[in-house]
């Protein structure tokens, strides 16, 4: 019972970051239509972002408020990166084939992908220690401090994304844009606004997951945003690509998935087993767990 417990906390705080990471896929979809392949690349950039603030201009300061203004410094530079993105890669082909912003996306994610190679080399890059590594142990199972921090501080933002969405005029705004763009626009909605927003708050997003990655893991690659990326595409798709809270659920789902596996069967296996259960929910669920069908305008 203790693997099981043990591997349960894993599987919240993996799932936590996944969860993080597929709401900045859902949300663009959900507006767009499009699926974002260079979002996985900014939450690797989000992390080596995040260690150049610490090394070069936080002076390697690791107070509570150094690590505080890390993170919000981190997630507004690849916040105003994901409105670069969709200014320059997205916007243009609004209106083109779909196939056009696929390839768009996916030549975004290698341009991306190559830039943190340039900057920060092919080597990997050991994380800094920002938070202390303390623990604690509740009838044989082991909770650490950043397992702590990375569940506590995941569940407020999604509280809090499902607030703003739900309860505010900004997230109704956005609901009206992914049902229908056009009608959102002749009700005096700036859609190209909204969509600015959704970038900013997926890739803020991200960006936290890409620095909780860091901490959890302490290793960093220039690639790594294709793993994670993958992961939480997954994630999205198996709650319901679109839907909020099916990105949440999908992202906690995928992790507890994934630390079972990895505790009663072999890591090795993980990947193998995370496709044949996202198949599995497609066949019962072919719109993913919490998504529903919709009518497209022909």
């Amino acid at each position: 019972m203790d693997i099981f417990f043990q591997q349960l906390v894993n599987g919240l705080t993996i799932g936590a970051m996944f969860a993080l990471i597929a709401l900045g896929y859902t949300m663009v979809y959900g507006v767009m239509k499009l699926i974002n392949f260079a979002h996985g690349d900014m939450v690797a950039g989000a992390a080596f972002v995040g260690l150049t603030i610490y090394t070069h201009i936080m002076g390697e300061a690791a107070s509570l408020l150094a690590v505080i203004a890390i993170f919000l410094l981190t997630a507004a530079v690849v916040a105003f990166l994901g409105i670069l993105l969709e200014r320059a890669a997205y916007r243009p082909l609004r209106n083109a084939p779909r196939l056009s912003a696929v390839v768009s996306a996916l030549g975004a994610s290698l341009i991306i992908q190559n830039g943190i190679m340039l900057v920060w080399g092919p080597q990997m890059r050991i994380f800094p220690e920002l938070i202390p590594q303390v623990s604690w142990e509740f009838g044989g199972v082991i909770v650490s401090l950043i397992q702590f921090l990375i569940m506590g501080v995941s569940l407020l933002l999604m509280v809090a994304l499902y607030l703003f969405i739900e309860k505010t005029r900004m997230g109704a705004a956005i609901r009206a844009a992914s049902i229908d763009q056009d009608a959102a626009r002749l009700m005096g909605i700036n859609v190209d606004r909204i969509i600015a927003v959704i970038f900013i708050i997926g890739a803020s997003l991200g960006a936290v997951g890409g620095l909780f990655i860091g901490l959890y893991y302490r290793g960093i690659t220039f690639n790594m945003g294709w793993q994670y990326g993958l992961y939480a595409f997954v994630a999205a798709i198996m709650g319901g690509i679109g839907n909020i809270p099916g990105a949440m659920l999908g992202g906690i789902i995928l992790g507890l998935f994934n630390a079972f596996i990895a505790g009663y069967v072999s890591s090795t296996w993980a990947d193998a087993f995370t496709f044949i259960l996202l198949i599995v929910i497609l066949i019962v669920r072919p719109t993913g767990i919490l998504g529903e069908r919709v009518a497209e305008k022909v």
